[in-house]
């Protein structure tokens, strides 16, 4: 991603800021390896709610905080169920039927689902943007 920003010095939105390089990175999931790093250290868990902003702690609702019960992880529920297609009420809606459906057998069936996604490569956009930031839900 460019540092590139507009006439009054502000950083331009990151799909405008995002070069062919990093498109091939996230089409690839590349940008994840990083992340093993974490795991190695005991700070993430391959299967989990994905990490999110530190921003984001106050805009959570009493439901959504749940999903700090848990480690965060490489990959998670709403990673197999649409991905970046999701909106944020759907995707942090996932985080918690993960938590309230904790097993094994789920994280294997995460984990196999998730090497399906890495070779489809889609839904790694939403709706042919990144993600927007997520400014507090619309569910209390």
């Amino acid at each position: 991603m460019s540092d590139a920003k507009d006439n009054q010095g502000v950083l331009l939105q990151d799909e405008l800021r995002l070069n062919s390089h990093g498109r091939f990175l996230r089409r690839a999931s590349i940008d994840e390896l990083p992340e093993l790093l974490n795991i190695l250290k005991g700070e993430m868990s391959f299967i989990g709610p994905r990490p999110l902003l530190t921003e984001y702690l106050t805009l959570y609702n009493k439901k959504q905080q749940k999903r700090h019960d848990v480690k965060p992880g490489l990959t998670g529920l709403a990673q197999v169920n649409g991905r970046n297609k999701l909106n944020w009420d759907q995707k942090l809606a996932l985080d918690i039927d993960y938590i309230d459906g904790l097993s094994a057998f789920m994280d294997i069936q995460i984990l196999l689902k998730t090497i399906f996604q890495i070779f489809k490569s889609s839904e790694i956009d939403h709706n042919g943007k990144i993600m927007p930031k997520f400014k507090g839900s619309k569910q209390k």
